[in-house]
Parts: structure tokens; sequence; C-alpha cells
């Protein structure tokens, strides 16, 4: 006789924190704890449009 499989239980939710999945005492983790992201976005604000983010790789290719 067939019998349904168990549902699953394992599931946390559809969105969940991220921080929470990673080894937070692996190296490359605690290294991006101490950078200063802030500087690296005001750098690189220029590089991007306010409103739609970066130009589409077609149009730097093309030259458009």
């Amino acid at each position: 006789m067939y019998t349904k499989p168990a549902p699953r239980t394992d599931q946390r939710s559809l969105f969940f924190d991220l921080e929470s999945q990673l080894n937070q005492k692996h190296p490359l983790y605690l290294l991006a704890n101490k950078i200063a992201w802030a500087v690296f976005e005001e750098s690189f604000k220029g590089l991007y449009c306010a409103d739609n983010g970066r130009p589409s790789r077609y149009a730097v290719w093309s030259g458009c």
C-alpha cells in the first residue's frame, strides 16, 4: 500500500536572514565586517546612474 510522504519541516522560510546561514567565525566573514563599505559606495557612486543602475553590457559594447 502507498502512503503519502511526511511533509517536510526543514524549510525555514522563503525569505531568510543570510547572516544566520553563514559561519560567523569564518575569516572572510570577520574581514567583511571590518571593512568600511561606505567609503567604496561613495567612491563608486559616480559610476552608476541614480535611477536605473549600471548600463547594460550591450550598450557598453556597442558604444551607444
